[in-house]
């Protein structure tokens, strides 16, 4: 067993990360420790990224110790950096949280800051001074490489600033100045954010919290209506909207809902999170209050701009997308499918169901979209899976049957039409798979079946199968 994490104190009295903990125990036997707990140590740290988007979107991780926030643009809103850094460092202090925090323009200078300075706000102008007194560590190198920079008496960044690039990356490779230029600003050094950032985003700050659900529902409508024109700037409509709710005490809420049409009405889009509060209504737990409210727009498409009735309200072509939205939103998004065409000749593979929600009209030409049509009369039902059937006395090699047994039952054939001949999709099946040869058969009862024969009638081969792929009545 080995230590993987130290507090100030025991980082004062020598013991070190990877040490044996008989050796720390040995050392100083009234040391308390605790089982590390990985999943744990992740959820808070997530859950601390969470909270930080109430500064900027950018939150990327920083292994599962630190975090980086690219503020760029998100400064002036709170007052300038220095008052963004101590309202940062002041919040998590109220929550329990022993932080430091570093504002530069290069994520590397921050993280070495951070870990082996004082923190704060490095200008410009500072970096390199700041850099200087640093440990050659603080450039987030290998340990070899550290151990090798010490070996050799160059312990402080300063010590490798002047020395000549050509002969550091002879010895230490190139990974030594890029950490070294990524550090000065010289290379930049984009960090990735944990979560996709929003098309749009509006927000509400509140002075006072708020808990209940129908005040929350009627702020979500009045920070739609600061989405609209952005939209409206856009020629679009959102489909994926997200309500962040920023809790008092840190914790964050991400409700999700979606629209199977863009829209932009802020009435539509609180009735969309209505359904969707009363669907996580039992997971849902609004403590002492929401400080902070935010609307993002995940996703959109081409707003289509469409004649009102002469009622004006246009709600009868709505009607049908809003029964979508809020049943999908209410049950979740597979609880409604629909059947969208799909580029294949095989019956089965014809068409794909989808959520409701999540199909969109696809603009095609008319010469692509009957390029795949059938040339027959297809069955009412289709069976998803053909089912085995028994043939007698086939007309041999390409006639129908006179009479067959399904699910155990005898059908007389009366008429046939056929045969419709299919081929296999060799791009998809490979080169074994068969021919079909459909037939529509009219039984004595007045049965319409759609039958199929997989093979041919060859000699010394196997004989053919028939199988049920549909009913027409």
């Amino acid at each position: 067993m080995r230590l993987t994490a130290l507090d100030e104190i025991c980082e004062g009295l020598g013991l070190k990360r990877g040490q044996g903990l008989a050796e720390a125990r040995a050392m100083f036997p009234n040391i308390d420790v605790a089982d590390e707990d990985g999943a744990a140590d992740r959820a808070l740290i997530e859950a601390i990224a969470d909270w930080c988007d109430r500064y900027t979107p950018l939150v990327a991780l920083d292994g599962g110790e630190g975090l980086f926030l690219d503020i760029t643009g998100c400064a002036h809103l709170f007052g300038g950096e220095e008052a963004l850094l101590k309202d940062v460092l002041a919040r998590l202090l109220q929550m329990g949280f022993d932080v430091k925090g570093a504002i530069s323009s290069s994520p590397g200078l921050s993280w070495a800051i951070c870990r082996f300075g004082r923190g704060g706000v490095i200008s410009g102008e500072r970096m390199e001074e700041a850099l200087i007194s640093l440990p050659v560590n603080a450039l987030r190198l290998e340990e070899e490489t550290v151990a090798s920079l010490c070996k050799l008496g160059l312990r402080r960044v300063g010590d490798l600033l002047h020395l000549p690039r050509a002969s550091l990356a002879r010895r230490f490779g190139t990974r030594l100045l890029l950490r070294l230029d990524q550090a000065r600003g010289a290379n930049e050094e984009a960090i990735s954010p944990r979560r996709p950032v929003a098309a749009l985003s509006a927000e509400r700050k509140l002075a006072e919290p708020i808990q209940a659900e129908d005040g929350i529902l009627q702020l979500t409508g009045q920070i739609a209506y600061s989405l609209k024109p952005g939209l409206e700037a856009r020629g679009a409509g959102g489909r994926v909207f997200e309500l962040v709710l920023f809790r008092v005490d840190g914790r964050v809420f991400r409700i999700t809902a979606g629209a199977s049409q863009p829209l932009r009405d802020p009435s539509r889009i609180s009735a969309l999170f209505s359904e969707r509060l009363n669907a996580v209504h039992d997971d849902f737990d609004a403590g002492f209050g929401f400080e902070l409210l935010r609307l993002n727009v995940l996703q959109y498409d081409a707003f289509e701009i469409s004649q009102d009735d002469f009622t004006g309200n246009g709600r009868g072509e709505i009607s049908l997308a809003d029964f979508v939205d809020r049943v999908s939103a209410r049950l979740g998004v597979d609880c409604l499918r629909i059947a969208e065409p799909k580029q294949s000749h095989l019956p089965e593979r014809a068409e794909v169901f989808v959520p409701a929600i999540m199909a969109r009209p696809v603009q095609r030409k008319v010469e692509e979209i009957f390029a795949f049509a059938p040339r027959s009369e297809r069955p009412l039902r289709l069976f998803r899976h053909p089912e085995p059937v028994e043939a007698f006395a086939a007309t041999v090699p390409d006639g129908p049957p006179q009479r067959f047994r399904w699910r155990r039952l005898v059908h007389e054939v009366v008429r046939a039409e056929g045969p419709e001949r299919i081929a296999p999709e060799w791009w998809l099946d490979g080169q074994d798979g068969e021919e079909r040869d459909y037939f529509r058969l009219e039984s004595n009862t007045g049965r319409r079946f759609w039958i199929f024969r997989q093979g041919h009638y060859d000699a010394g081969k196997v004989p053919p199968t028939w199988h049920m792929h549909g009913i027409f009545s």
